[in-house]
């Protein structure tokens, strides 16, 4: 199996910036992680699909954090990205599924919800945080991040994220694309993109099919009109370790420390993205109150 990866890509003389990727093991790790079932999958796998291209359009140890916060039985979806094609992403109640829609596909709209909220936060290593918060507009998450670069960035695009999923709840594929027009482009070259955007099969079609982030692009703009720029390895790798929870023990202060080892005996902790479990002793508690 071709591991996940992303291109970076120009075309029309530069007017038009495309990321497209394929994001299938990816998205498996997290399912397997996050114990989600099919419908939640497939929210879970899109946001972390358009989340890691995001990741790419920034520098190295730059990180994107974006939060999906509907009313829909899911509850707040996360995920985050780095310039380095690292991204994560969980999900609040992973045991949402449905039957499928009337369009013969997984419900996400049901399971995350109409109403809400689609968050962004942006770490460019500078003591500010760029924030940019948008109104959900469909719960299908393509949709909504289409709307969010619009609004938010000010940056037309189109956006697409697919997840298939297989009987047994394995990822079958994912994969997705943003597209996005850069100041300057001409009326023609818009109205062009528009129409390719209207005819586009569906991304789980072009997944289905095998299709590599390269032919996705060609399949959108034509092989001639493509300058691929970039091409990147893409994998879920999460920061949690047992020293980065330590100093967050140390942060609730030595009162609060001293109730775990009266109480409990010690602590355990979960990572949220990971599911990785990590157990303090009470030795290890007392030595991090000397800290």
């Amino acid at each position: 199996m071709v591991k996940d990866y992303l291109i970076k890509a120009t075309t029309y003389d530069g007017m038009i910036r495309a990321y497209a990727i394929t994001s299938t093991e990816t998205v498996e790790e997290a399912r397997r992680r996050q114990d989600t079932w099919a419908t939640a999958s497939a929210a879970l796998g899109r946001t972390i699909t358009v989340t890691a291209m995001m990741g790419a359009m920034l520098k190295g140890d730059d990180s994107v954090t974006v939060k999906v916060m509907g009313n829909g039985p899911t509850g707040a979806i996360v995920a985050d990205g780095d310039g380095k094609g690292h991204v994560r992403g969980y999900v609040t109640n992973p045991h949402v599924d449905f039957d499928l829609n009337d369009k013969g596909k997984l419900d996400v709209a049901r399971a995350v919800g109409t109403e809400g909220n689609l968050s962004v936060i942006k770490d460019l290593g500078m003591k500010d945080y760029f924030t940019g918060e948008t109104p959900i507009v469909s719960g299908e998450i393509s949709e909504d991040f289409t709307y969010y670069f619009a609004t938010s960035e000010q940056v037309p695009s189109a956006v697409g994220a697919g997840v298939l999923v297989n009987p047994d709840l394995s990822i079958l594929a994912a994969g997705g694309f943003i597209v996005q027009v850069m100041p300057g482009a001409d009326e023609a070259v818009i109205e062009r993109l528009e129409d390719r955007i209207q005819s586009f099969p569906a991304i789980s079609t072009l997944i289905r099919e095998g299709k590599t982030p390269e032919e996705i692009l060609y399949t959108l703009f034509d092989e001639e009109n493509v300058n691929i720029l970039e091409k990147m390895p893409i994998e879920f790798q999460c920061k949690c370790s047992k020293e980065r929870l330590a100093n967050a023990i140390i942060g609730l202060g030595n009162e609060e420390i001293q109730l775990m080892i009266d109480e409990d005996h010690g602590a355990e902790a979960t990572c949220h993205f990971c599911n990785e479990h990590y157990h303090f002793t009470e030795e290890e508690l007392e030595e991090l109150k000397q800290s």
